[in-house]
């Protein structure tokens, strides 16, 4: 009965899906919930938030352009695996790299991914400042997507060093963000980004109280950032 609310969002937002794309969503619902148990994953433990608040939020960019058209995403603080873990099953043709500093939840992510079957996942485990300033890492993805919590200024340090250009940034946050962004305007050009727009989430009747900024990388990310461990968040760019 829960899943139906999951299919009625895919149809809102013209999704194709299929009991293996269903099925999938269920079971990775009910791996999180269990080892919830054990190891923080999640303070929503009830289905149908649980449904609202990771799966509907985390697939609410579904068809934005700049998604439609990445091949190679990262998912920067992707904590439980959103919203990465439910694009990748939207999207099997994409390469995904899921982020995270703790490793116990990256190992999860990975039992539950080779579980499902989700073979275009990868997990990489380390802090944002560090990984952003790595060849393998850095400007070399298409789309970095974020949910994780920080102030707009501190999340672009994070994650635009990651795009590469022409690029975006697709930073998930609250209704009221409006002075975040424009006090993260300057900081955002400091790092070779521009906003684009700004995207509520499309679903009408379920009182889904999140923006999505879009944030187009212009230019190449000076040298200098990410600077090091911490900094972005005691001193946010101004």
């Amino acid at each position: 009965m829960t899943m139906t609310l999951l299919e009625r969002a895919f149809e809102e937002l013209r999704i194709p899906y299929d009991g293996v794309i269903m099925d999938r969503f269920q079971k990775y619902m009910q791996g999180i919930l269990t080892w919830n148990e054990k190891i923080n994953l999640t303070a929503i433990t009830e289905e149908e938030e649980f449904i609202k608040k990771h799966y509907m939020d985390s697939v609410a960019c579904y068809g934005f352009p700049e998604i439609q058209k990445a091949e190679r995403l990262i998912d920067v603080g992707t904590g439980g695996g959103f919203p990465g873990v439910p694009l990748a099953i939207l999207f099997p043709q994409k390469q995904f790299v899921l982020m995270d500093s703790l490793k116990k939840r990256l190992n999860i992510i990975d039992d539950l991914t080779s579980d499902l079957g989700i073979t275009n996942v990868t997990t990489l485990h380390g802090r944002a400042e560090d990984l952003g300033q790595s060849k393998e890492h850095r400007e070399q993805y298409d789309i970095c997507i974020s949910r994780a919590v920080a102030n707009l200024a501190t999340l672009s340090e994070y994650c635009l060093p990651f795009v590469k250009p022409e690029g975006a940034f697709l930073a998930y946050k609250g209704v009221k963000a409006e002075e975040e962004v424009r006090e993260g305007k300057k900081a955002i050009a400091l790092l070779g980004g521009q906003i684009s727009r700004e995207e509520s989430i499309p679903f009408s009747n379920y009182d889904m109280d999140h923006l999505i900024i879009v944030i187009n990388k212009v230019q190449k990310t000076p040298a200098k950032y990410p600077r090091k461990a911490g900094t972005p968040s005691k001193e946010p760019l101004k």
